[in-house]
């Protein structure tokens, strides 16, 4: 199966502390590109109530769908590739067959034809490599929302924490409660 546990640390920026670490962390154009995800969620907010998000990202040419769900030690995604004929079935109600996803969903005890198509998030990103970490900056456009958001990626959780808040200080940006772009996608809905 294809999965994988994420560990990553996020905070909401202002446009100014985005436009500040833009120029301190200096990415270059081919630290830059583009991406869009699209969610999926039940009716009743099943996936919600687990705690659990799901997505399909076009990065590129590449479209993949992903299940996120609570881990101990992060965020266990689920994968599944799609071709771009699949990905648009999926988002007019007829999703096609993805055989991971569906077994996990069975296993949180969601049926996987209760999912809608529920909208679209687009993000300009940028990444670059950081102390043995990935730092990430995004400026994400949904529901005529823009938001700005500084993740860091690790392979440890105890030294991407560190990483993560020596990069908070040394660029005097407070600690802010950070959801994660479904759940600021889903309250802009209401």
């Amino acid at each position: 199966m294809s999965q994988e546990i994420e560990i990553e640390f996020k905070n909401l920026l202002t446009e100014e502390e985005y436009e500040a670490l833009v120029t301190a962390l200096a990415f270059s154009t081919e630290d830059r590109f583009t991406q869009t995800n699209y969610y999926f969620e039940t009716d009743q907010f099943d996936l919600r109530e687990k705690l659990a998000a799901l997505r399909i990202r076009k990065k590129g040419d590449t479209w993949t769908a992903t299940l996120k769900e609570p881990h101990v030690d992060g965020l266990l995604e689920t994968h599944d590739t799609l071709t771009e004929e699949e990905a648009y079935k999926w988002m007019n109600e007829q999703p096609t067959s993805a055989p991971n996803i569906e077994g996990q969903l069975a296993s949180l005890g969601i049926p996987f034809n209760n999912l809608s198509f529920k909208g679209a998030l687009t993000t300009e990103r940028m990444e670059k490599e950081y102390n043995d970490t990935l730092v990430v900056l995004d400026r994400s456009h949904f529901n005529n929302v823009t938001d700005y958001e500084l993740e860091l990626e690790a392979n440890e959780a105890k030294h991407g924490q560190a990483t993560f808040e020596q990069l908070l200080q040394e660029h005097n940006i407070p600690s802010r409660e950070t959801p994660n772009k479904i759940q600021r996608f889903f309250q802009s809905l209401l």
